[in-house]
């Protein structure tokens, strides 16, 4: 019974064991105030509840506890301080090695212009500004993992 109530209100191991010596402290301590009146196991169930239900709003007060293995593991690939700046020196080094048209592009689809925008200001039609934006998006991707990664 008493494993069925801390299964119930606590997912973590370690938060299981907890509540199940707290359980059993305070069955210890009301034992003496047992006056038999109902079974024996309607008692303890009763016990056992209140104190389950008495833990979890002491848990909802105070910020739990983290497990190691749900930290999620992308933290490893975020950039460190200052290498955030250094990728966006890259990109505009990249950025200048485009030719007029592409950067004019790339100049207007940072500002977020529409592609309707884009094909007055540039005079292309639509579909062939979304060719040249897929075909400079990895023109900038080759050239900035080459700087990165020295890859060609």
């Amino acid at each position: 019974m008493l494993y069925k109530v801390y299964r119930l209100y606590c997912f973590s191991e370690s938060l299981r064991q907890d509540l199940f010596q707290e359980i059993v402290i305070q069955l210890w301590k009301s034992y003496p105030s047992f006056r038999g009146e109902s079974k024996f196991s309607t008692w303890l169930y009763r016990i056992a509840l209140n104190t389950a239900i008495s833990d979890l709003r002491k848990q909802s007060r105070r910020p739990s506890p983290v497990d190691v293995s749900e930290i999620p593991s992308p933290l490893q690939d975020m950039p460190h301080p200052g290498e955030e700046e250094e990728q966006l020196q890259q990109l505009y080094a990249a950025i200048n090695r485009l030719s007029e048209i592409e950067r004019a592009l790339v100049m207007l689809y940072l500002e977020d212009k529409s592609y309707e925008e884009m094909e007055e200001i540039l005079g292309i039609n639509q579909n062939n500004l979304r060719v040249k934006m897929n075909r400079i998006r990895e023109k900038l991707r080759k050239m900035t993992k080459e700087a990165s990664y020295g890859i060609r």
